[in-house]
């Protein structure tokens, strides 16, 4: 059996430096205030080195210093393959802006899971107070966990725009409003004039700045909305039939798989007898609720979602946030531009236009 190694002590590290205990403390801690000789601090820190030596983490925090850590929280899992491609290039972002930044990261996962969803707080403590500040994710959020870290001041940057009632949250996400509008105005320009938004049944504000940017395009060119919420497929493209709509805007992509594939079945061309633009890659934990009939590598038209600069962007604004650079408010919430992506599910005018 391996046994486990003793750990370190300051007074074993003061002993190889030839100092006494207290200028190790110093050294470890950079006490405002107080000069070290350089060479005093180069056998101290060759002895750490030397030792290897492990800070005390939990001790630090409560002598009110930085552990130059930041934390990552995801309230759904980031390692299934089925999620990887879209939690991917957030971590990505994430680690690399950290490391730039001085940091380590700190992954959050189970251990605060309740009831099938993870948690922040444990027994009434914050898991994340390790950690100097942290980065959330995901789109299932516990609006009362959000409300506490805003009222306890704990630094932390959402990755997706989030409201709370406690105050302002500091975010970076996407401008799902102005990609929305975009879609529907490529839309417009080949002629279609029946455009529906088929979005998630769930709120969130994700969900409520696709409708905004929707409903703004309707404005803009005085088109009554048409705004469907149900999980059904087969009764939302019974209402899109009912309707005469040409085109759908499609929140997830599950459903605007299932949409083509059940326009296909009956006989209509995708996209020549109804076009489908999904609003950007959407939440990978939903699972489908219908058999899908189509098959997965479609060219979708769509926007993509800066993902990776959204995550270098949040740890910016965290640090920026732990140097006392910046507070929560409007410097801290921001919103990037999403790409149009021209697919092959958009590239034809509707039936009436051609003829």
């Amino acid at each position: 059996m391996t046994q486990r190694r003793k750990r370190v002590t300051q007074a074993e590290v003061a002993r190889l430096a030839g100092v006494s205990q207290a200028m190790v403390s110093l050294v470890l801690n950079d006490s405002d205030g107080v000069r070290v000789a350089p060479e005093t601090r180069k056998r101290v820190e060759d002895a750490l080195r030397q030792t290897g030596y492990t800070v005390d983490i939990m001790g630090r925090r409560l002598r009110g210093k930085s552990n130059q850590i930041i934390g990552v929280f995801t309230y759904e899992a980031v390692f299934p393959s089925g999620t990887a491609d879209f939690y991917g290039p957030f971590l990505g972002g994430i680690e690399e802006e950290s490391e730039a930044q001085g940091f380590d990261l700190l992954l959050f996962t189970s251990p605060g899971r309740r009831q099938g969803r993870r948690k922040v707080y444990e027994e009434g403590s914050n898991r994340l107070g390790i950690a100097d500040g942290c980065i959330l994710l995901g789109r299932h959020t516990d609006r009362d966990e959000l409300d506490r870290l805003v009222d306890e001041r704990f630094p932390f940057v959402f990755i997706g725009r989030r409201e709370s009632s406690a105050g302002p949250v500091s975010y970076v996400g996407g401008d799902y409003a102005a990609a929305t509008a975009e879609l529907y105005e490529r839309l417009w320009s080949l002629g279609h004039r029946r455009v529906a938004l088929v979005g998630y049944r769930e709120e969130s504000e994700s969900t409520a700045d696709r409708r905004s940017g929707y409903l703004r395009a309707c404005r803009r060119h005085r088109k009554a909305p048409l705004a469907l919420t149900d999980d059904d497929p087969t009764a939302v493209f019974d209402r899109l039939r009912a309707d005469e709509v040409t085109a759908a805007l499609v929140e997830a992509t599950e459903m605007a798989a299932a949409l083509r594939a059940l326009a296909t079945g009956c006989g209509l061309r995708v996209p020549e007898d109804l076009s489908i633009g999904v609003l950007g890659d959407t939440d990978p934990t939903q699972t489908s609720a219908w058999p899908l009939r189509t098959a997965p590598e479609v060219d979708w038209t769509t926007f993509r979602i800066p993902r990776r600069e959204m995550g270098a962007r949040a740890v910016r604004i965290l640090v920026g946030m732990l140097r006392g650079e910046m507070k929560p408010g409007r410097k801290t919430q921001v919103l990037l531009p999403c790409e149009l992506v021209e697919g092959a599910t958009v590239t034809a005018a509707p039936p009436a236009r051609r003829r």
